[in-house]
C-alpha cells in the first residue's frame, strides 16, 4: 500500500503539535462519560453570554479530547474557550450523565498554565494577581497606598472619567471592585484562642481568608461571636495563610500546593473538632485538599484528614443548631433574599442551609430570584481576567435580585459581595449587601440593622 507524500506531512504535523503532557491530563474517561445532550448549555453563563458551542462545557470536553488525541494543539484559539470558562460549576448540578467536568476543567487548567505560553500583558496580570492575593501580609502593606488613593479622590474620578479603562480594562476591572478601605483593613486584633460563653460543645478552628481578613474583617468578628454564642471555643493560627483557591482554580500548580501545606500544617496540634470557613470559594477548594495533595506522599492522609473537618460555617451550624437566642432585625418583617455562591451551591451542595438558618431569625420573609443558579460573574479573580463576560453577568444577576423586591441581599462570599455591590452601585441602588453571619450576629446581639 503506497501512503501519499501529502499524508505523510499530515501525520508528521499532528505528531508534532503542542499538546497536554503526560502529568495528570483531562482523564478520557471522565471525557469519554459526556454523552453531549446539551443540558449543561443553558445553565453555563459564559455560554449563555458568548453564544458559542466551544464556550459551553460540552464544546470544551471536545477541545480537552481532540487535544488529549493529538488532533489539535494547545494553542491560543484553543486556551481562549478554557479561559472563558468561569469554574462556576453549574454544568455539574445540571448534567443527567454525571459527568465530572470539574476535574476536567482543573486538569486542563494546570495543562495550560504549564504548556501554553501566554502574552506579556497576560503575563503581567497574573503575575500581580498571584503574588499578591494570596498573600495576605504583602497586600496588606499595598493598603497604605491604596487608602491615600481614595482618600485624595482619585477613585471617583478613574470611575467617573472611564479614563482607566482606555488605558486597561483589566486594570479598570481590578479598581472598580476595590472596596472601601479603612483603618479596621490594617488590624488583626483576633486572639488565638476565643473562649466559648457558656457550656462547651466544640472546638472548632476559624480560616480568616485573604481578601476576607484585610476587606471584610468585621464578617470574621461577627462569625468567631456567633461561634463562640453557640457554645463553640474557637481557635485561630495565627501560622494559617492563603487556602489555596486562587492560584488552584487558574492552574498554579505548586503555588497551591504550597499554600495546602502551609494551612495544613497551621491547624496540626490544635485538636480542633471542626475547621469553619466563612467564604464559599476557600471552603470548596479546602474540601478538595485530598485531590490537591493526593500525589504528595508526605501529606496525602494529613490533607483527606483535613478536608473532612472542613465545614462552611452556615453548613455547620444548621447541623449543629443554635443555643444563643435569635431576635429580630428589624421592627417589620424583612424582605430578604439569599444569593447563592457558585461554591456553595454547585461546589460544596450547600444550598438548603443558608434557607434554613436564615428563616431562624424572626420576621425574616426570604424572596427567591430567578436564575439563583447562574453565576454573577465574579468566580475568583474571572472578573479580573475577563471583564466583558462578568460585566454581562453582573448585570444580569443584579437586576434579577432586585426584582424579588427584598430589601436585603445576603451573600456569603466576598467575590460575590464586591461584585454585587459594585453593580448596585452602577445601577443607582442603595440596598447592603450582608454576609449572613453578620445577620445572625446582629440578632444574636438584639441590635437592629439601619435599611
Amino acid at each position: 500500500m503506497q501512503v501519499s507524500e501529502n499524508s505523510v506531512n499530515n501525520t508528521a504535523s499532528l505528531k508534532n503539535l503542542k499538546g497536554f503532557d503526560q502529568s495528570h491530563p483531562p482523564d478520557p474517561k471522565l471525557i469519554d462519560s459526556c454523552v453531549h445532550c446539551g443540558f449543561c448549555l443553558s445553565t453555563c453563563p459564559s455560554y449563555r453570554v458568548l453564544g458559542k458551542e466551544m464556550d459551553s462545557p460540552r464544546g470544551r470536553i471536545y477541545l480537552m479530547d481532540a487535544i488529549n488525541e493529538g488532533e489539535i494543539a494547545l494553542n491560543t484559539a484553543t486556551v481562549e474557550h478554557f479561559d472563558s470558562c468561569l469554574g462556576c460549576l453549574a454544568c455539574v448540578s445540571t448534567c443527567p450523565s454525571g459527568v465530572q467536568y470539574d476535574k476536567l476543567i482543573s486538569a486542563t487548567r494546570h495543562q495550560v498554565e504549564r504548556n501554553y505560553p501566554r502574552s506579556l500583558t497576560d503575563q503581567f496580570f497574573r503575575q500581580l494577581i498571584f503574588s499578591l492575593f494570596p498573600y495576605p501580609n504583602l497586600l496588606r502593606i499595598l493598603l497604605v497606598p491604596l487608602l491615600v488613593y481614595q482618600k485624595l479622590g482619585f477613585a471617583k474620578f478613574f470611575r467617573a472619567t472611564g479614563l482607566l479603562n482606555k488605558i486597561s480594562p483589566r486594570l479598570a476591572a481590578m479598581e472598580s471592585i476595590l472596596p472601601e478601605i479603612t483603618l479596621k483593613s490594617f488590624q488583626d486584633n483576633l486572639p488565638t484562642v476565643i473562649r466559648a460563653q457558656g457550656e462547651k460543645r466544640y472546638r472548632v478552628g476559624v480560616i480568616l481568608g485573604c481578601v476576607q481578613r484585610l476587606f471584610f474583617s468585621p464578617v470574621n468578628e461577627a462569625t468567631v461571636r456567633v461561634l463562640t454564642a453557640n457554645g463553640c471555643e474557637v481557635v485561630i493560627p495565627k501560622s494559617q495563610g492563603c487556602c489555596a483557591a486562587l492560584p488552584e482554580h487558574q492552574g498554579q500548580t505548586e503555588q497551591a500546593k504550597a499554600l495546602a501545606r502551609q494551612m495544613i500544617d497551621s491547624f496540626a496540634n490544635t485538636d480542633v473538632d471542626f475547621v469553619i470557613i466563612n467564604a464559599a470559594g476557600c471552603g470548596h477548594t479546602l474540601k478538595e485538599y485530598g485531590h490537591i495533595l493526593e500525589s504528595d506522599p508526605e501529606y496525602r492522609e494529613k490533607a483527606k484528614d483535613f478536608a473532612a473537618k472542613v465545614k462552611d460555617a452556615q453548613e455547620f451550624l444548621a447541623t449543629v443548631g443554635f443555643t444563643a437566642k435569635l431576635s429580630p432585625l428589624t421592627d417589620k418583617p424583612l424582605n430578604l433574599v439569599y444569593q447563592d455562591a457558585c461554591h456553595l451551591l454547585h461546589g460544596q451542595k450547600i444550598s438548603v442551609q443558608p434557607r434554613q438558618i436564615l428563616r431562624q431569625i424572626p420576621g425574616v420573609k426570604l424572596r427567591e430570584p430567578i436564575d439563583a443558579a447562574l453565576c454573577c460573574g465574579s468566580a475568583g479573580v474571572y472578573n479580573m481576567l475577563q471583564p466583558e463576560v462578568s460585566e454581562e453577568l453582573g448585570q444580569q444577576k443584579v437586576q434579577n435580585l432586585l426584582n424579588t423586591g427584598a430589601k436585603l441581599i445576603a451573600s456569603a462570599n466576598p467575590g460575590c459581595t464586591l461584585q454585587i455591590t459594585k453593580h448596585l452601585q452602577l445601577q443607582g441602588k442603595k440596598i447592603s449587601v450582608i454576609h449572613p453571619m453578620e445577620l445572625l450576629d446582629y440578632s444574636i446581639r438584639g441590635e437592629k440593622l439601619k435599611l
